[in-house]
């Protein structure tokens, strides 16, 4: 009678499953950064246009306006953390007047070098544009 066959030494076997899905893990965790990021900055440019769309609604003159939405931009965005690189806020002031509207439309170039592991562009733009109603009843020109 033969003696029964040795089982296989599995010693070393956990390096290997762990050096074949330490890179698999890693690159989502960075998606899962990447896009909380994405997610993040679409959601600040909202709320900042949002804003200076409201800003410039409530001056009595459309250059004020203007100035209004540009700062109040300008603000929202350094207070909620966002990168922007270049920043253009447009304000579109063609039907300012008591029951007319103005448009703001805020163009954010953020970078996102600290996730450039996983192949995205090193920047990404974002884009938000809101329209507020005048109030009718205000006084002024």
């Amino acid at each position: 009678m033969r003696p029964p066959p040795r089982l296989r030494d599995d010693r070393g076997s956990i390096a290997v499953e762990v050096a074949i899905i330490a890179p698999a893990l890693l690159f989502l965790m960075l998606l899962v950064v990447y896009a909380g990021k994405v997610s993040e900055a679409e959601g600040n440019v909202e709320r900042a246009v949002s804003d200076a769309a409201r800003a410039a609604s409530l001056r009595q003159h459309p250059g004020d306006a203007t100035d209004d939405a540009q700062a109040s931009s300008v603000e929202n965005l350094a207070a909620a953390g966002v990168p922007c690189l270049s920043l253009a806020t447009t304000v579109d002031t063609a039907d300012f007047g008591p029951g007319g509207t103005v448009t703001v439309t805020v163009r954010c170039e953020a970078s996102m070098a600290d996730v450039t592991l996983l192949g995205v562009p090193g920047r990404h733009t974002f884009t938000a544009t809101a329209t507020e109603v005048i109030d009718t009843y205000r006084s002024g020109s």
